[in-house]
């Protein structure tokens, strides 16, 4: 299992401090705008925003002592809010962040007409099926309660696993990430699906039969992901993204991030953390 490390948060006049020094600023002319990006594209300072689980711990573990061998220095400013991240990364104060799937990416975009990227998919620990009581989705019964996660988009992947396992069906009219509780059509075991916040579904297992919990609280919950009775397939929308702001894609650092994700070195980093199966790896990683 990945290290623990201690995260230092920066104050709130640092992460001001920064985002107004960030690549938001309009130049005044052209020179000034080219002095501009070529200083993104050689800079040697990288800032990730993380959230405390296992996508920021990855990199942190994985990512940052291949970036350190090629010179950068990278510097860790700590969230606990994902859109927290993504409004630091339109502002500027931050480079990249780990911690996001496309799905919410793109509802960052549209909600805050940000223009957020992806550069690489990254490892991915998937959402699963838990139970404190019951030792297989098999012995699923009549009135069973179970407890998913109420943000929109984890809401959805949770519903695609109940789908999975048989126990519910889904109008197939609605685009699957766009699935509520008013869009199941079939409940042949009647059950009790109750929303409650991601973090609070494992302190919850023992008052609920079931429990879908998504891979980043499973992993802040100390809970292995053998223990899951079946798995989410993981849509492509789902996976995780190394996410930076736009203009920067092209940048000498953000692809010294995605060329860090693909080399070698981290898999054979991958292979040490991976021994309970606990990452799902795209295609792109292998």
């Amino acid at each position: 299992m990945i290290k623990k490390r201690t995260l230092m948060a920066l104050s709130m006049v640092s992460l001001l401090t920064l985002a107004g020094c960030g690549n938001t600023g309009v130049a005044t002319d052209d020179n000034s705008s080219a002095a501009q990006t070529e200083s993104e594209e050689t800079k040697e300072d990288i800032t990730i925003g993380t959230s405390p689980g296992p996508y920021s711990e990855l990199f942190m573990d994985g990512i940052v002592p291949i970036l350190e061998d090629q010179g950068y220095t990278v510097t860790e400013t700590v969230f606990t809010e994902v859109r927290q991240v993504d409004v630091a990364l339109q502002e500027g104060a931050i480079d990249v962040n780990v911690d996001q799937h496309l799905a919410y990416m793109n509802n960052f975009n549209k909600e805050a007409n940000a223009e957020l990227v992806a550069i690489t998919p990254i490892p991915t620990v998937p959402t699963g099926i838990h139970s404190a009581t019951k030792g297989s989705i098999d012995e699923v019964v009549d009135g069973d309660i179970i407890a998913i996660p109420d943000d929109a988009s984890n809401t959805a992947r949770a519903l695609l696993v109940l789908q999975k396992a048989g126990w519910i069906k889904l109008d197939e009219s609605i685009e699957p990430m766009a699935s509520t509780k008013d869009n199941i059509i079939e409940n042949p075991y009647n059950l009790e699906i109750v929303e409650m916040s991601s973090a609070q579904i494992p302190r919850s297992l023992s008052d609920v039969s079931y429990g879908v919990i998504p891979g980043s609280i499973l992993y802040a919950a100390g809970l292995s992901s053998n223990d899951s009775l079946l798995n989410e397939d993981i849509l492509p929308q789902l996976v995780l993204h190394a996410i930076v702001d736009s203009g920067n894609e092209e940048t000498d650092w953000a692809e010294a991030i995605v060329e860090a994700y693909r080399s070698d070195e981290f898999k054979a980093h991958l292979n040490e953390v991976n021994t309970d199966n606990y990452w799902f790896i795209p295609d792109e990683l292998k």
